[in-house]
C-alpha cells in the first residue's frame, strides 16, 4: 500500500504537522509569558485576548498549553531515543548471536515487562528524584525492553536471508553485517513501533506530571494542568479541556501515523 493513498497516514501527518508547528513556534514566541501571573485576570473565559481563557493564577492558558505540549513532546522524543538506541544495540546483538546471551537478556526483558510501567517509573523517580531529566531517564530505561524485543525478532529473521549469506561470503564481519546491512533493513518495521512508543511516552509523562512527579512548577505541563483544572470542571471547563485536547491531538496524530505505516506492505 502506498502511504500517499493511506487515509490514516495522511490524517496523522496533518495533525502531527500542525502540532509540531505550534510547538516549534511556541519555543520562540507565545502570546503571553506562560508563567506570568495576573491577579486581575483569574479564570477568564476564552476570548480574542485570551484564546483559551486564563487559569486560577491569571496565566494565559493557550501559552501554557503550547509550552506544556512542547515539554511533553521533547520528553517523549528523548524517551523514545533512549529506548530505541539501547534497544537497537541489545536487540541487534541478541537476535544476531542468540545463545546464552539471548536467553539472559530476554528473561530480563520478560521480568521487566511483567510489572506495570507506570509503577516502575514511579519507583525509578523515587530513586532518581522528580523533574524533567529524571523523567526522561526513568521512562527511557523502561522503553528499552519493548524496542529490544522487536529488534531481536526482526534481526533473527533477517540474518537467515540470502543477502546476509552473500555479505558473509564476501568477507563482511559480524558487526558490519549487523549494523550496515541488517539494521537499515528493519527500519520500516521499526517506524510504527517508534510512533506507538512516542504515544506511550506522551501518556506516561502526562500521567506522572498529573501525579506531580514530572515537570515541576512553574514550568507548564499538560498533566499538571489537568490536575490543577479538576477543581474547576464546572466553573471553568475550558481549563481542563484545553490541556486534554492537546494530549489527545498529540496521541491521535502519531497513532494514525502508526496505523497507516502498519498497514503498508514493507516487502513490496
Amino acid at each position: 500500500m502506498d502511504l500517499r493513498h493511506n487515509k490514516n497516514f495522511k490524517a496523522g501527518a496533518v495533525i502531527t504537522a500542525i502540532m509540531v508547528t505550534i510547538i516549534l513556534v511556541g519555543m520562540v514566541w507565545t502570546p503571553y509569558d506562560p508563567n506570568a501571573m495576573d491577579g486581575k485576570a483569574k479564570m477568564l473565559s476564552p476570548s480574542f485576548r485570551h484564546l483559551l481563557g486564563t487559569d486560577n493564577f491569571g496565566r494565559d492558558i493557550f501559552s501554557r498549553v503550547v509550552e506544556g505540549a512542547g515539554a511533553t513532546a521533547v520528553i517523549a522524543a528523548a524517551t523514545v531515543a533512549i529506548g530505541l538506541t539501547a534497544g537497537l544495540i541489545i536487540g541487534g546483538l541478541t537476535g544476531y548471536y542468540g545463545g546464552w546471551l539471548d536467553e539472559v537478556v530476554m528473561r530480563l526483558n520478560d521480568a521487566l515487562a511483567a510489572f506495570p510501567s507506570i509503577l516502575l517509573a514511579l519507583v525509578l523517580v523515587a530513586l532518581f528524584g522528580s523533574g524533567k531529566y529524571h523523567i526522561i531517564l526513568a521512562l527511557g530505561l523502561l522503553f528499552i525492553p519493548s524496542f529490544a524485543r522487536v529488534v531481536r525478532a526482526e534481526v533473527a529473521r533477517q540474518k537467515a536471508l540470502d543477502y546476509v549469506a552473500s555479505a558473509r561470503l564476501m568477507g563482511a564481519g559480524d558487526m558490519r553485517i549487523l549494523f550496515l546491512h541488517i539494521l537499515p533493513n528493519i527500519v520500516p518495521v521499526l517506524l510504527p513501533n517508534v510512533a506507538i512508543g512516542f504515544n506511550n511516552a506522551v501518556l506516561a509523562e502526562a500521567s506522572m506530571s498529573y501525579l506531580s512527579v514530572g515537570v515541576q512548577p512553574p514550568d507548564a505541563s499538560l498533566g499538571r494542568m489537568l490536575n490543577e483544572a479538576q477543581g474547576y470542571l464546572l466553573t471553568a471547563p475550558w481549563y481542563a479541556l484545553s490541556a486534554g485536547a492537546a494530549i489527545i491531538l498529540l496521541v491521535l496524530g502519531f497513532g494514525l501515523l502508526s496505523e497507516g505505516m502498519g498497514g503498508v506492505d514493507h516487502a513490496s
